[in-house]
């Protein structure tokens, strides 16, 4: 019974953020590709500190700037009675941030890709910008929605050290699928260690074959391939 509650607690975790990350990529990502905002680099610069930084040095600084000791955590323990240290909140939480360059990037650089003729044309035509974005440039993209979908996901779902600062490892809160391989290594139980592994490998795979055999497809509808 651990294993399927573990693994349900995993995909719960990587559906959820998915889900969150999702609107927040779109519309960050539009901001990255069109904005003319000086901080626009800065902002930028965050969106893909993540990808970059040791999981470790996020994960401590998360976990020290939503600890209850800090004025951050407590004030938000206080008021909302949010406790995002060791908690399936700040698992969420610390899940998104670390995920977000996979989300953002893929819809930035394809709505950068596109034709400004799309814009000019629905601007001309009357329509405001979140008319523009959801209904004309966003139909376009498909591919890189569900690519940063899918990359979100499968990433989530392993990600280990920005796991184990801010969430720990609590049965049924917190241990998600790569904590527990640690765990069962360490125990020396290589074959629930092993069953917990291929089934990551396998998820991982066939989602990732599944976004490259339906980008094709979708390529060569549009004529391109």
């Amino acid at each position: 019974m651990d294993f399927f509650e573990t693994m349900r607690l995993t995909f719960l975790v990587a559906t959820l953020t998915t889900l969150i990350l999702l609107p927040i990529g779109i519309f960050l990502g539009n901001y990255l590709a069109f904005s003319q905002n000086p901080l626009r680099p800065i902002i930028e610069v965050l969106v893909w500190l993540p990808l970059v930084l040791p999981p470790s040095v996020l994960g401590f600084y998360l976990l020290i700037t939503f600890s209850p000791t800090n004025a951050l955590g407590a004030f938000l323990l206080e008021y909302f009675h949010l406790k995002l240290v060791f908690s399936f909140e700040g698992l969420i939480l610390a899940s998104i941030i670390f995920s977000l360059p996979f989300m953002c990037n893929p819809i930035k650089a394809a709505l950068s890709s596109l034709s400004p003729t799309l814009k000019e044309v629905s601007f001309t035509l009357g329509k405001n910008r979140i008319y523009t974005l959801f209904f004309v440039l966003l139909p376009n993209i498909k591919p890189a929605l569900l690519l940063g979908c899918v990359t979100s996901f499968v990433h989530t779902i392993g990600e280990f050290g920005v796991v184990m600062m801010i969430g720990g490892n609590i049965p049924n809160q917190t241990r998600v699928a790569s904590i527990a391989i640690y765990d069962e290594v360490e125990s020396l139980n290589y074959a629930l260690a092993h069953q917990y592994a291929f089934t990551l490998f396998a998820i991982c795979f066939i989602l990732l074959l599944s976004i490259f055999y339906l980008n094709r497809r979708f390529q060569q509808s549009q004529g391109i391939l």
